[in-house]
């Protein structure tokens, strides 16, 4: 993909609230493959459905802690949910380095938002 492009947001056009959040939830899929196949085994649903399922809670509930509306969310409450997303797979024991990447990433479009 161009270096325009973060998580299929073209940087090079205007960003909204919502395409940023599709894109942390497209990043996290992405991350939480791993995660996601274990709880195939344990709950016994596919892949692609306990994906969704994890990750969108996950940042559903990021956006509850951070005070944001997950439906209407702004540059502020993204910001936040980033954090605390960056937090969590820190605790997760994530690469760092990775994250970093990740969050740099997620924050070249936050930074696009007026």
């Amino acid at each position: 993909m161009p270096e325009s492009i973060i998580y299929n947001v073209d940087i090079s056009k205007d960003v909204t609230p919502i395409m940023v959040r599709d894109a942390i939830i497209k990043c996290f899929t992405q991350a939480q493959q791993e995660v996601t196949e274990s709880m195939k085994v344990i709950s016994g649903l596919e892949s692609e459905e306990a994906k969704k399922i994890s990750v969108d809670s996950l940042i559903e509930n990021a956006f509850e802690e951070a005070g944001g509306d997950f439906n209407n969310p702004t540059k502020e409450s993204l910001i936040k949910v980033i954090m605390k997303l960056k937090e969590f797979a820190a605790d997760a024991f994530r690469d760092a380095e990775i994250i970093e990447k990740h969050t740099g990433e997620i924050m070249q479009l936050i930074n696009k938002l007026d």
